[in-house]
């Protein structure tokens, strides 16, 4: 099932299409110290090689990692999003693809596959479904990387409906999107279920920052 067969991740879509032009306004504290701490977990993350970025938004994390990586194809499902991303990185070379996340399949495979605020998003109905998503990108040897928020930012969440949110954007138009805290504990057993092995790390502003590979995969990391 793609995001458009969906109605709830449909509607979540139609959000962030909405939302690109604020984007970059309201998200990650703006112009504020936590902003400027993506640059600063990013650094962290090393080795890139080949990189599969999925739901690169405006391109806030791609701008960091881009320049480290040795090819990068960075994937949104929205077209305004990745207009963005495009301005963002400049000069770098960054290639940019427009899918539905759920039902992408690169045509290549990745040394790693990132994404940053993302997994949040993703329904528990269908985790199992975005980590095969996720296997078939990597290559042998190859991890995933993803950066996200802890259960203690729930607290900024209004209108909550179990895993649901409400969001306003500057329109006043209100949205319904899909919002999952995982405890880091609960995020390493879970990924075990689906046969990947996992270390999630608390990190500045409640992030979290979590490293997967696949069980059953032996090679010897980048």
């Amino acid at each position: 099932m793609t995001d458009g067969e969906d109605p709830v991740l449909a509607g979540q879509l139609r959000y962030y299409r909405a939302r690109a032009d604020e984007y970059d306004d309201t998200s990650y504290g703006a112009a504020t110290a936590e902003r400027a701490s993506v640059g600063v977990v990013a650094r962290t993350i090393e080795p890139l090689g080949d990189v599969l970025e999925l739901a690169c938004g405006t391109g806030i994390w791609t701008r960091e990692l881009a320049p480290r990586a040795t090819s990068y194809l960075a994937v949104d499902g929205a077209p305004e999003m990745l207009a963005r991303a495009r301005e963002a990185v400049g000069d770098c070379p960054v290639e940019f693809e427009l899918a539905d996340i759920f039902g992408y399949r690169p045509s290549r495979t990745y040394d790693t596959v990132f994404f940053a605020a993302w997994l949040s998003h993703v329904p528990e109905s269908r985790f199992d479904e975005f980590w095969s998503v996720v296997d078939a990108a990597l290559a042998p040897g190859g991890r995933a990387v993803c950066v996200d928020e802890l259960p203690s930012r729930a607290i900024h969440e209004t209108g909550r409906d179990g895993d649901l949110a409400t969001r306003t954007l500057r329109d006043g138009s209100r949205h319904r999107i899909v919002k999952v805290f995982w405890e880091p504990d609960e995020l390493t057993a879970r990924l075990a279920a689906v046969g990947w092995t996992a270390t999630v790390t608390p990190t500045v502003n409640d992030w979290f920052v979590a490293t997967a590979i696949r069980s059953n995969r032996h090679e010897t990391a980048l």
